[in-house]
């Protein structure tokens, strides 16, 4: 009768252990979702500010407007359910618009002292900003929900409710080198 306790017991608390590292797992999960989905968030506020300074292009040259236009209509939203690659993506749209409109910027300068044209590109480095912290929140969230996957005993949980291990957002390319100060 006692050995029959003795197993209930271990059963129950081996059972105990398993929802509560399942809920810990789902917990850090759905972080690591939201984090992501913060990325789009300010991704989308870039989008608005590219599309403005886009529409300020238009009275320079028809052919700049069209074609960041272009860029701009590739856009794609990223949410709870985007991966680290489409959020990468996204980036290197946004970049290739950013490019796009500092040629343009760069070839009138009338555009380049226009008082729209300066405050939306203060709101741009503003957005770029909150993005670069959003990826860091992101990264940190990826962190400790890889370090729960990867760590005994919860390691364990993990492997049997099929939580695997996340990529971690890399930093874009071009981004690490120093800019000239020529």
């Amino acid at each position: 009768m006692i050995t029959i306790i003795v197993i209930v017991a271990v059963v129950a608390l081996v059972a105990l252990w398993l929802i509560g590292a399942q809920r810990k797992l789902v917990s850090a999960d759905e972080l690591c979702k939201n984090a992501l989905s913060q990325i789009g968030v300010q991704q989308n506020s870039r989008w608005d500010a590219l599309t403005a300074l886009a529409e300020l292009t238009k009275g320079y040259s028809e052919h700049e407007y069209k074609t960041l236009m272009d860029v701009i209509g590739q856009r794609t939203a990223i949410g709870r359910n985007s991966t680290v690659a489409d959020a990468a993506a996204q980036e290197g749209k946004i970049a290739e618009a950013m490019r796009l409109i500092n040629v343009v910027a760069e070839q009138y300068p009338a555009l380049k002292a226009n008082e729209t044209y300066l405050k939306t590109m203060d709101e741009v480095s503003k957005y770029e900003n909150q993005v670069r912290l959003s990826r860091m929140t992101f990264n940190d969230t990826v962190t400790r929900f890889n370090r729960m996957v990867r760590m005994f005993p919860d390691s364990i949980a993990a492997a049997i409710f099929g939580f695997q291990a996340k990529d971690y957002l890399a930093e874009p390319q071009g981004k690490t080198e120093m800019p000239s100060m020529k």
